[in-house]
């Protein structure tokens, strides 16, 4: 096998990988968006019962769960409580808007 033939397979199995990536983006996306849909009944629950926001021992509970998860599955711990915490603070900013807007 020559080196335009090497070259053309690495090609096509770094396409095929590419695919199996851009598939796997799509449904950690629609993954993303089911949670949220749950966290903003979580979060109209709390307004309407004048609970607050934020909840750090569920948070704090979440953390050790998902780096549980995240060393069975040989992903970085740090990054998994990293990406929690993102989503998490995005829900509780979701959470303090449903609050406000329910106080109207």
């Amino acid at each position: 096998m020559g080196q335009n033939e090497d070259t053309a397979e690495a090609l096509e199995r770094l396409h095929s990988i590419r695919q199996s990536i851009d598939n796997i983006d799509a449904a950690v996306v629609h993954m993303l968006a089911e949670r949220f849909k749950f966290t903003q009944q979580v979060g109209a629950l709390k307004a309407e019962h004048g609970l607050p926001a934020a909840d750090p021992e569920r948070e704090r509970e979440q953390i050790q769960r998902l780096r549980a998860l995240a060393e069975e599955s040989h992903l970085d711990p740090a990054f998994a409580e990293k990406f929690l915490n993102f989503i998490v603070a995005e829900v509780i900013h979701h959470h303090e808007r449903i609050a406000t807007e329910s106080a109207r």
